[in-house]
Parts: structure tokens; sequence; C-alpha cells
């Protein structure tokens, strides 16, 4: 009997950090086949050469998709979508998946959910449901929620969203973040390596930041960052500050050169275009507080029983546990939060996202559907009374 081809994609470092396990999982089962495409910020000098960590880890990469344009306004996004819809429809095509799993709301993976629902290639979404108002990612997630036929979402809120746009309850599965199945299973560094690694002295108190685009506010990207850089500097030197650089989304190089030079005047801040997911995940366990406006605030750092800052309303919308802390993109806000980080005490933190074996379940479905053809036809379920 032949293996079931599961075909996984991937464009951007955090993404694979929490298709890892995942992909093990797929790539260690007698009965599967795992077909791996890389594409977007993977493939690109200026990201980090991602693609390179994902060999190293001893995964095959079938297809490498180049799609990402050197500019980071709207058309420039806009052309980098098309140039992805076309180069996953060769991709597909050659590869001939049984089944497609994406994950997210990138437009890399728009791209790819395109080309499958045309080639008739079932469609399984990981993290649909949730919301983020302030991003175009909400639209992209729901658009891929749309065209998917497996739903593995993260909360139960999520798949209640899932089911009001009419997907069938039956193909919906709550497998929490796959995302704490790395924190579960990695083995961290402990500050010292961490600190050779990095090149980085830590200080009596230290900060990781990510910041990107809130794509949807009428508010500049750069005005937003300026706001939270105004607000490190009222901090003092003896915090550290440890920056990783944002996505390739609308205005993301004006962030990164105005994290580079920030940086180069500060003795006290680093920044990295990279940590990679060991890396990342052990500098969380390090510092006092996460802050900025990712996900990986939200769905990671809880586990850790760390606080977040989690400035502006590019997550509003998403769950969120008690150790968050909201904040508007005003420098006197951003400080006055990252104070109450410092003091806040998040020992009974419970992470709403899951138990850490998002990953086994999702592969036990995959492997277990009898037929994986018969997902096509789709039939909208209407939502009595739910909501």
């Amino acid at each position: 009997m032949s293996k079931r081809k599961i075909c996984v994609v991937t464009g951007t470092r955090a993404e694979y950090g929490l298709l890892y396990w995942l992909m093990k999982g797929i790539q260690d089962d007698p009965e599967l086949e795992l077909q791996l495409i890389v594409t977007g910020m993977h493939l690109s000098p200026e990201f980090g050469l991602t693609y390179k960590t994902i060999e190293a880890d001893g995964f095959i990469i079938d297809e490498k998709i180049e799609m990402l344009l050197s500019g980071d306004t709207p058309v420039a996004i806009a052309k980098s979508i098309g140039l992805g819809v076309i180069g996953f429809a060769d991709a597909l095509a050659r590869l001939k998946p049984d089944i497609l799993v994406l994950l997210g709301d990138r437009y890399e993976i728009l791209t790819a959910a395109q080309a499958a629902m045309v080639a008739k290639i079932p469609i399984a979404h990981i993290a649909g449901g949730d919301t983020t108002e302030g991003a175009f990612d909400e639209s992209i997630r729901h658009s891929i929620t749309k065209m998917a036929h497996l739903h593995f979402v993260t909360n139960e809120a999520a798949a209640r969203r899932v089911r009001q746009l009419g997907e069938n309850p039956e193909h919906i599965h709550n497998v929490g973040s796959p995302g704490i199945d790395q924190i579960k299973r990695l083995s961290l560094l402990g500050r010292e390596e961490l600190e050779r690694d990095l090149n980085f002295q830590f200080k009596k108190r230290n900060l990781l930041i990510t910041f990107h685009p809130a794509t949807l506010d009428e508010q500049p990207a750069g005005e937003q960052f300026q706001q939270l850089l105004s607000a490190l500097d009222c901090l003092g030197n003896d915090v550290g500050l440890i920056f990783t650089k944002p996505n390739a989304d609308t205005d993301g190089r004006i962030l990164i050169r105005m994290i580079d030079d920030y940086v180069s005047t500060r003795q006290n801040a680093k920044a990295y275009t990279s940590l990679g997911q060991l890396r990342y995940l052990s500098t969380i366990a390090q510092v006092d507080a996460v802050v900025g406006n990712s996900s990986s605030g939200l769905y990671e750092v809880p586990s850790f029983k760390k606080p977040t800052v989690n400035i502006g309303d590019r997550q509003k919308g998403r769950l969120q546990a008690s150790s968050v802390i909201k904040c508007k993109p005003v420098a006197d806000e951003i400080v006055k939060a990252i104070q109450e980080a410092f003091i806040k005490d998040c020992s009974d933190t419970d992470n709403p996202y899951g138990d850490g074996n998002s990953s086994e379940r999702i592969v036990a479905v995959l492997k277990g559907l009898p037929d994986l053809s018969g997902l096509l036809h789709k039939h909208f379920f209407e939502v009595d009374g739910e909501w």
C-alpha cells in the first residue's frame, strides 16, 4: 500500500518552529510521506536564509518557491502574492500531494491555498478561527478557512468561529497550539550558554522585543514603533534589550532600519534577524518580559509563566492569558505596562492554547481519515442558536 503524501508549507521562521514537531511526526510515521515546500522569507538573504536551518534539522525540501520581491509596499506584496500562486501551481502539479497542510494567516500561505483549491487538493488548516483585528492577516485567515477542508484550531472560541463560517463540525478539531509542543520537548539553553551564543550580556532586568507592522492601523508602523523605542529609552541602560526583527510585511523594512539605528548607539541593546526556535524560546525563559505585538506573546510566552506587554491592536480579539498586559502604542502607556510587567506575578498563569500534544493529534487525524478526496465536496453548515 502506498504511503499517504502529506505536503507541509512554511514561509517564515516562526511558522517553521510551530510546524517542526508535526513535520517530525509525519516524517517518522511509516504510513506517511512528508513533502515539504519552503517559500517566502526562508529563501531571502535579508531574512537570514533560514531554509538552511530546516535542512540542518534533517528535513528534505522538495520545492523552493521564490516569491518575495525586494520591496514591502502594498504593490510589491500584491505582486509577490501573484508570483506565489504561479510557483505553487507548478510545485503542486509536480508533487501531487494527497493533502496540503497550511498554518496561520500570512499572504504566502494564502497563495498556497489558492493554488491547491483549484488543483482539487484537500487543505488542512492550522490555527483558523482566531481574530487579529489590527492586521489584514485577519481576512487572510478566514479566507483560508473557507478554502480548507480540515480545521485544526487552537482553542474552543476559534472552533466556534469556524463553525460560524459554515464549516463541517466533524472536520473541526481543537488540538491546541503546536507552538507549545516545542516548549514541552526542547531542552533549552542555560543563561551562560545563551549569553555566549547570542554574544549578549544579560542585565539585571531584560526584555525580548518583537514588533510587527499593524497593517490595518491608520497610524504608520514607524510612528508606533518610535513610541516603543522612546519608552525603552525611559527604562535606562541597566535593562537589557533583545530585538528580533519583523517579518516581510508592509513597511517591515522601515522597522528593521529603525532597529538597526537604535541598537547601534545603545550598549544594552542587540538585534537578531532570526534567533531560531531554540535560542528564541531559551531567551523567553531568561528575560523578565516579552514586549511587542507578536502572536508568540499570546501563544507561547504564557507557558513560561512570564508577562507579555501586548502593544496596540495587531492581536486584538485573540484569546489572551492572565499574564498578558495590554496597552496602546503610546510611550507613556508602554512604560507603565513594562513597569507593571516587572512586578507581575505570573506563577498561576494557565496557557489557554493547549497542553503541548497538538502535533500528535494532527498526525492522528491526517492518518486516520479513510478518504481524503471525499473532503473536496463541501456543504455550508448553518449555525442555529450558537451565537
